[in-house]
């Protein structure tokens, strides 16, 4: 699941290589890419149970699920909902693991912004962010993942119903003050599901330090850093991260997880509390 303005698309890079192995499944979340743009309900508990649909319309009883940016705060939602239907959990740069979030995301929670969107991803502000990657690649220089994942994002707001969608998004998980949707204090229940977070180091969006966090919350879990890269590190290296994913999915058992399952650790917690 892709983050917050991006799309299926944004995995591109790396779904041929897994998809030699497995079935994969990308979907464009409510409000995104190809997707419809309803004026409705935008929250990291509507987006899991889109998810749990699609699942059910596809005949899949559980899958491995990643999560990019705020497609890890549905994945992290998904499995506090839906746990049953989890194999193993796999966070990538996610939201919902600690306050901080980019200054251009808090702005656009702001009262107002609903007027500003408009004059910012007009037609000309769109292609000079296309221009500039294609100037990139004339001069026979690669534009990083992260300019290429903005300028995607840029794009995708020409549209009135995507604003409108974005702006529905990041207000159910963001307000000025940073990210206002916290699982750090639900990650004990994660305790008994293979969980890997990948990180890029030079994360501009959302901080390393969360992911570092949430890594010590969850015993047993798996943290990688990709040195360098930034909020998109799949798209940096590809076929690192592909081989990762790989190697997080041949060595780790699926979860079975079901109610009493759950109950137990919530006793554990609250007698440990």
């Amino acid at each position: 699941m892709h983050g917050i303005t991006s799309s299926s698309r944004t995995w591109r890079d790396v779904m041929p290589g897994l998809g030699g192995s497995y079935e994969v499944i990308a979907p464009d979340l409510l409000g995104h890419g190809t997707s419809a743009k309803p004026r409705g309900d935008y929250s990291l508990g509507a987006y899991a149970s889109g998810l749990r649909d699609l699942m059910v319309a596809l005949d899949i009883p559980k899958a491995t699920v990643v999560g990019h940016s705020l497609g890890g705060g549905v994945a992290m939602q998904f499995a506090y909902q839906f746990p049953e239907r989890l194999n193993r959990l796999i966070l990538v740069d996610s939201g919902g693991l600690g306050g901080e979030v980019a200054l251009a995301l808090r702005a656009a929670t702001l009262p107002g912004s609903d007027y500003v969107l408009p004059l910012l991803f007009s037609s000309p502000v769109r292609g000079a962010g296309a221009l500039a990657g294609g100037v990139l690649g004339k001069l026979g220089l690669k534009a990083n993942a992260d300019v290429r994942g903005l300028v995607e994002g840029f794009e995708s707001l020409g549209d009135a119903s995507a604003r409108r969608a974005f702006l529905h998004t990041a207000r159910a998980v963001i307000d000025p003050a940073g990210q206002r949707v916290d699982a750090r204090d639900r990650l004990y229940l994660a305790s008994s599901i293979p969980t890997l977070l990948v990180w890029g180091s030079r994360d501009r969006i959302i901080p390393l330090a969360h992911g570092r966090g949430a890594h010590e919350q969850m015993p047993g879990s798996r943290f990688e850093v990709f040195e360098g890269a930034g909020h998109f590190p799949f798209n940096d290296d590809p076929e690192r991260f592909v081989a990762l994913l790989d190697d997080f999915i041949s060595t780790t058992t699926p979860a079975h997880v079901d109610d009493a399952a759950v109950r137990r650790l919530m006793d554990q917690h609250n007698n440990d509390a």
